[in-house]
């Protein structure tokens, strides 16, 4: 079977994640957008965990379905267009931050497994959704192994908490090959395939979500192949290369792809960020950009695609598609009513953006067909991100002309 997976998200008692972060919500959310399992996340917190285990049920091995019941009937957050059986399914996982301030994704075979972590790891599992743990990459995967899990790095290129800002190889860290890299915003495959190391290493795409609204919520996302829909279907899977595709966002749109003030957003030439020692006029850090980051790991100038890699297909949310079209100055309230109008005719957002036929959008949308149509096509252009900045969809003048 074919599934959509994002597989890692936060919950509510992680820094800086949305109140509305629950199964309850998540999980009609994440069908609106088209997806069909979700990361837990933040399965070590004990609140959390709580919330877990009172609102789901394991319906198969490692993977849970909201119980019975728990929406309410009429519930807001189910829409007409969603019954109970529509709803997406959840896997057990979580984002760790070790000794060095390199954050992991852990994925689980159970609730059994996660007790059991918990009481392995190093460190307060309670203070935040994404532990600290005071413990190396290699510590953390020896255990997080011993217990069935699998592991990689989360974000792998980013300039604040990731591998490759601490380590020049993923084996310095782990000492061995990762069960998967995740790449992060900031890259793709195009620009981690010219990294030699990793040409045998699976790439996942997935949302990191500190929000369960569908501008968040898998708006990066692994179309996956599973022999049977358990933890094990996802893990052979990940481990055998079963990744149809990989969805995500043009790497110029995340925020720290370009070298840039972590402050003001002003961008840099390396050899100018060197001579002023990392540090802007502005008084703000610049931080190294992901694609000059790649630049300094890479042994080619252009992508060695290994036989078995999948395909990258750069998406962006639709919300933000919407609003883009229609320039500054819309309200939620109009993106909303657009959103919505698309979505329930055409079933879910990931239908919208790839699949359905761009005469069919104009049918409802003229505007947003051009646009989508360009995106479809890497036709658009893009002001990049940097610094902490998301990059931008620029519309000028004469490129409104040609669309509308």
């Amino acid at each position: 079977m074919i599934i959509n997976a994002d597989l890692h998200i936060h919950g509510r008692y992680s820094m800086a994640t949305s109140k509305n972060m629950s199964p309850v919500t998540m999980a009609p959310q994440a069908k609106l957008k088209g997806l069909d399992l979700v990361a837990t996340g933040d399965a070590l917190h004990q609140k959390w965990l709580n919330i877990i285990e009172e609102t789901t049920e394991e319906t198969s091995d490692g993977i849970f379905s909201l119980k019975d019941g728990t929406i309410p009937e009429g519930s807001e957050d189910v829409p007409e267009t969603l019954d109970d059986t529509d709803l997406c399914k959840f896997i057990l996982t979580t984002e760790v931050e070790d000794i060095k301030r390199v954050h992991h994704v852990i994925i689980f075979p159970s609730l059994e497994s996660v007790h059991a972590l918990r009481s392995k790891l190093n460190g307060n599992m309670d203070a935040d959704g994404r532990p600290k743990i005071r413990m190396k990459g290699d510590e953390i995967m020896d255990a997080a192994h011993e217990e069935g899990c699998i592991i990689g790095p989360s974000h792998a290129f980013t300039p604040w908490t990731s591998i490759y800002k601490e380590y020049d190889s993923v084996y310095d860290c782990y000492g061995r090959k990762p069960d998967f890299l995740e790449l992060g915003l900031s890259a793709d495959t195009d620009m981690a395939d010219r990294i030699e190391e990793l040409q045998d290493i699976t790439f996942l795409t997935n949302s990191d979500a500190h929000s369960p609204w569908p501008h968040r919520l898998g708006r990066e996302f692994n179309e996956m192949e599973l022999k049977e829909f358990t933890f094990n279907g996802v893990k052979d899977s990940i481990l055998n290369g079963n990744i149809h595709s990989n969805y995500g966002f043009d790497p110029r749109l995340g925020k720290y792809h370009k070298t840039a003030c972590s402050k003001c957003y002003r961008k840099y030439e390396i050899s100018e960020a060197i001579k002023l020692n990392w540090r802007c006029p502005c008084g703000g850090k610049i931080k190294k950009g992901v694609d000059y980051r790649i630049y300094e790991l890479s042994k080619w100038d252009e992508p060695h695609h290994p036989p078995e890699r999948p395909p990258y297909i750069h998406i962006l949310p639709l919300a933000e598609i919407i609003s883009s079209t229609y320039c500054k100055g819309v309200t939620t309230v109009f993106v909303q009513k657009i959103w919505k109008e698309l979505v329930y005719k055409f079933g879910n957002e990931i239908n919208v953006l790839i699949q359905t036929p761009l005469e069919e959008i104009e049918a409802v949308d003229p505007k947003l067909s051009k646009v989508i149509k360009a995106f479809r096509t890497n036709t658009l252009h893009i002001e990049s991100g940097g610094g902490g900045k998301y990059g931008e969809i620029m519309f000028e003048q004469d490129t409104l002309d040609s669309y509308f």
